[in-house]
């Protein structure tokens, strides 16, 4: 996608071959700054402190994690230990997983010497890859739009309401949910997104309005609980949110909240989907609730809000009396029941085993 009249990546491989330049979220959307990670312990702190977040972009960053490794030390070693040192940094997003068990498949076989060259390279494809499968995915969610579009009276918007940020700086590029509100743009199809601010870190008020912004999508920004309240005023015709990891029977864990989204939706008949890559699903999880670990976060989040004062510079200010302990569950999990449908790089599946494995039979 374009900040200004420049095409970005939300991460790319530097000039000198090795290192990688990232957008550091963290000051977005004050401040758009690029930061260079040139050692494994730069790209775990990168991805556990979130200068990168959002599942598919976690799993390319902890890929490319493995190569910078795979330089100073290419021994069987120093790729599980590797492993377990970026694996360690966010353990709910299923994609980190995902990206370092390929990278220690593709490598394996290769002989040490040869292992950084194959490891750069498998690294860019899944980046490579990313970017394909949001596309696709973007594509199979225009579909959806388009129906509902149809419904409506000629010119008056498909109104969307979407939760935490699932957009291209949560990917690669394009993003996920993010990504058929892209195309019905370049398709003419009139839209309107409501962005949910997202509490604590306010990832929907700081980086998907930045997006909307950047790229001229009509949009407003609304606290995290007004989104119930337009849905019973008709004013939501669908929600479309990300995903971190989804079960092999279609429940789906996102950034905390999602969960009483879902549930306002289906009170009010406003169809749920959710949009996820193929390498989101844990096919070796059926129970969302009671299997997928979610992520505590320091309650610092929760005390401090970030953002630009009168003077221009961004600072953090206390919103809590000192002394108050604050919980920061980072996600929570949507039963399959809540959600109408999911958009894989594939097709829309049914939130169900069933309809999960029609199409993707060779991986489940």
């Amino acid at each position: 996608m374009k900040v200004g009249d420049k095409h970005y990546r939300t991460i790319w491989l530097n000039e000198d071959g090795r290192s990688v330049d990232i957008i550091d979220q963290r000051w977005l959307p004050h401040d758009f700054r690029i930061v260079t990670l040139s050692t494994v312990e730069a790209v775990a702190t990168a991805i556990s402190d979130m200068w990168v977040r959002g599942a598919p972009l976690i799993g390319v960053t902890a890929a490319y994690g493995v190569a910078i490794a795979m330089l100073d030390d290419p021994s069987d070693d120093n790729l599980d230990a590797t492993w377990d040192r970026l694996h360690e940094t966010r353990p709910t997003a299923i994609n980190l997983k995902w990206a370092l068990d390929e990278m220690r498949k593709t490598l394996r076989p290769v002989a040490p010497e040869k292992r950084a060259e194959a490891a750069y390279a498998r690294a860019a494809e899944i980046a490579d890859e990313d970017v394909a499968l949001n596309r696709a995915i973007g594509g199979h969610g225009l579909e959806i739009i388009k129906k509902i579009a149809a419904g409506k009276k000629p010119g008056e918007p498909v109104n969307i309401l979407t939760h935490c940020n699932a957009g291209w700086l949560a990917t690669v590029d394009y993003g996920t949910a993010t990504a058929p509100v892209y195309l019905a743009m370049e398709a003419g199809i009139p839209v309107h997104v409501f962005v949910d601010e997202t509490r604590p870190r306010n990832q929907g008020a700081q980086l998907t309005a930045w997006e909307m912004n950047g790229h001229g999508v009509p949009h407003d920004l609304i606290v995290d609980n007004a989104g119930g309240h337009l849905m019973q005023h008709g004013e939501i015709d669908m929600v479309i949110v990300g995903t971190d990891r989804t079960t092999a029977s279609g429940d789906v864990c996102n950034k905390i909240g999602t969960y009483l989204k879902a549930l306002a939706a289906k009170d009010n008949g406003v169809p749920f989907y959710v949009a996820l890559p193929s390498p989101t699903i844990d096919w070796t999880v059926n129970d969302g609730v009671s299997e997928i670990p979610i992520e505590e976060r320091s309650g610092d989040e929760v005390s401090f809000v970030q953002g630009e004062n009168a003077e221009g510079a961004i600072i953090s200010v206390r919103i809590s009396p000192k002394g108050t302990p604050a919980r920061n569950p980072a996600f929570d999990v949507t039963p399959a029941r809540l959600v109408t449908g999911l958009i894989t790089e594939r097709g829309v599946a049914e939130a169900s085993a069933e309809g999960l494995a029609r199409l993707f039979e060779k991986e489940n």
